[in-house]
């Protein structure tokens, strides 16, 4: 047993032997003025301590300050092993939020803004293995810039559906050796219709005479091997085909995974670098309304999952209770999730690849707006889009992620002019589609659907009452499906007419449930969900199995997103506690879900 907090490798789809985990107590100090630099607190002993990775806002942090904090500061001795002499030293940050800035011994290192996203510092120049060098960072936090922030609170208080904030360090930091010419991060893409995978290797430099070998392997031994030249291109492709009876496809029933070594060797056989990997044979296809996994269609049974626990916030207590989540969720009946309005760190995602769990990756971009009135909204920044890709880039080859949702719920003037945000929304959708040809892509889940070519069109709709629900939703059938209108104009639409897409809704549920007040009929504190309470809990089955019905016996609506997992803080309209204890009997649950929806019944039926 270690007394490291969170000790597990944070990278499980690109794996080396040689690292060094950097979690645990670091010194801290909080810099309400931002005044730290001008202070000398680079080179200056801090004040208080900090158990990394959580975030001084959590409980497990050891700090609990959920007040603002401009900019927080931390500092720690780290000697590097000896043995990673004459190799590169690799120092990385799984996720910082918001604006980082780092020193060894002194000398800034490195800077990276976006605090849903990784980074990796080479400080191979600034540290000698076998000697201790002083790590500190400072990471800043404005309240008032226009940052990507989810569903953290800019008020004080949490409110609403507005939780408790996350200031700097709130995921791993580890150090790694690597080899002065090495492998960097590779993307790997499934091909089904060729029973073959697609790899382009990207690495430091092209040196000659290199190769670079990939080998495939099962539960029973090698599968395939394939090599490939490494000096006549800067990333270096190459498709490695599986043997007709060795082909195996993952899916969420079965979700098989292949393991994948990659290695760089010189002509004459030599190693000089080596990783391990994964890879599952997955496709994801749309025809007519289906979305179809493997060409077959699939239900999406999803659950709104936001990620966020008591005692650390969007850090996740420990490894297990990433696996407890995905498994709870199927217990209750759900295939996937729509992870919102926030990055999850990669082992999630790592999990949903070994379960077999369907799920869509999204931005944390909540209350992003043209900053105009009648609207209190932030216009985007630039960084929307570059920290977007940081995330797409990161999560490419996971076979789980079946599509993207890069924003959440714009907010558009409707006027006649092009706004920041129209850009902004379009150039996020396009990017997506570009770095990534094999998932569909939504350009902005519910409300505003303002690129003609988005692949998904859904809608957002909190409707409590099923009869009612169904009459919202039926006009899908006449090729009218309900868009969300203009909260301040109802009258108007913010999307562009529908098309013919594939068509979810994204957003519905969230049935207020305590039981406790429903015992007592006592409110406590601000809590809320949508709708009036059910009185008692048959009335919560019979609510719950009857807007399900109304979108699984819909032959064109090819899945829903139910809001949502848990409760989190004041948002008391989860299928479980915030301690994640169930509220519900699952059984049930699970079986209202079972039924087959009318989509697939129809595609059984071609």
């Amino acid at each position: 047993m270690t007394d490291i907090p969170r000790p597990e490798y944070p990278r499980p789809q690109f794996r080396r032997e040689r690292w060094l985990n950097l979690n645990g107590q670091w010194q801290f100090a909080q810099d309400p003025g931002d005044s730290g630099l001008q202070r000398g607190l680079v080179t200056s002993d801090l004040p208080d301590e900090i158990t990394v990775p959580f975030a001084p806002e959590s409980e497990l942090s050891g700090i609990g300050n959920v007040d603002f904090m401009t900019a927080v500061w931390y500092r720690r001795e780290v000697t590097v092993p000896a043995d990673w002499a004459g190799d590169r030293v690799l120092l990385h940050f799984q996720a910082v939020d918001y604006d980082a800035t780092v020193w060894v011994d002194g000398e800034e290192v490195g800077r990276h803004r976006g605090g849903f996203t990784g980074f990796t510092l080479d400080i191979t120049d600034s540290v000698t293995p076998g000697r201790p060098a002083w790590i500190t960072v400072r990471a800043r936090d404005d309240r008032d810039s226009p940052q990507p922030r989810g569903k953290q609170s800019t008020r004080y208080e949490k409110y609403g559906c507005l939780y408790t904030r996350t200031t700097g360090i709130w995921q791993t930091v580890w150090l790694e050796s690597v080899p002065q010419h090495h492998l960097r991060r590779p993307r790997i893409t499934p091909n089904v219709a060729g029973t073959s995978f697609e790899f382009e290797l990207p690495l430091s430099e092209n040196r000659d005479n290199t190769m670079i070998r990939i080998a495939i392997t099962d539960d029973t031994g090698t599968v395939a091997v394939r090599s490939v030249r490494a000096d006549l291109d800067l990333a270096p492709r190459t498709e490695v085909r599986l043997p007709a009876d060795r082909a195996r496809r993952w899916s969420a029933d079965d979700p098989y995974l292949y393991d994948v070594t990659i290695e760089l060797r010189d002509l004459d056989g030599n190693l000089i670098d080596s990783v391990l990997s994964y890879a599952g044979l997955r496709s994801v296809s749309i025809v007519g309304k289906q979305v179809r996994i493997n060409g077959s269609t699939v239900f999406q049974r999803l659950v709104l999952d936001q990620g966020y626990y008591p005692d650390g916030i969007m850090t996740a207590p420990s490894d297990q209770a990433l696996i407890d989540d995905i498994r709870l969720s199927q217990e209750a009946g759900f295939n996937g999730a729509r992870l919102h309005q926030k990055v999850f760190e990669e082992r999630f995602l790592y999990h949903a690849d070994r379960l077999g769990y369907l799920v869509w990756g999204e931005f944390g971009d909540w209350g992003c707006g043209t900053g105009q009135a009648p609207y209190d909204h932030q216009q985007p920044s630039q960084g929307f889009v570059t920290q977007w890709l940081e995330a797409v880039e990161r999560d490419y080859s996971h076979p789980s992620i079946v599509g993207w949702c890069p924003l959440n719920e714009t907010w558009q003037v409707i006027s006649d002019q092009v706004t920041v945000l129209d850009d902004v929304t379009r150039g996020m959708f396009l990017a997506t589609k570009a770095m990534d040809t094999t998932r569909p892509v939504i350009d902005s889940s519910g409300y505003s659907h303002r690129v003609a070519e988005t692949d998904i069109y859904d809608s957002h709709n909190y409707e409590q009452d099923p009869a009612k629900f169904a009459a919202i939703m039926a006009p899908l059938a006449e090729g009218k499906p309900y868009a969300n209108p203009d909260d301040q104009a109802p009258d108007r639409l913010w999307s562009l007419p529908y098309r013919g897409q594939p068509y979810f809704c994204s957003e519905f549920g969230g049935i207020w449930w305590n039981p406790e007040v429903a015992a007592s009929g006592v409110e406590q504190g601000d809590s809320w969900g949508y709708g009036d309470r059910p009185r008692t809990e048959e009335e919560f089955y019979e609510r719950f199995e009857g807007l399900l019905k109304v979108l699984m016996d819909d032959p064109n609506m090819f899945g829903y997103c139910y809001t949502q997992l848990t409760d989190v803080f004041q948002e008391q309209n989860g299928v479980f506690f915030f301690d994640r204890k169930p509220k519900f009997d699952l059984t049930r649950l699970r079986n209202i879900q079972r039924r087959v929806a009318a989509i697939e019944g129809q595609a059984q039926n071609a």
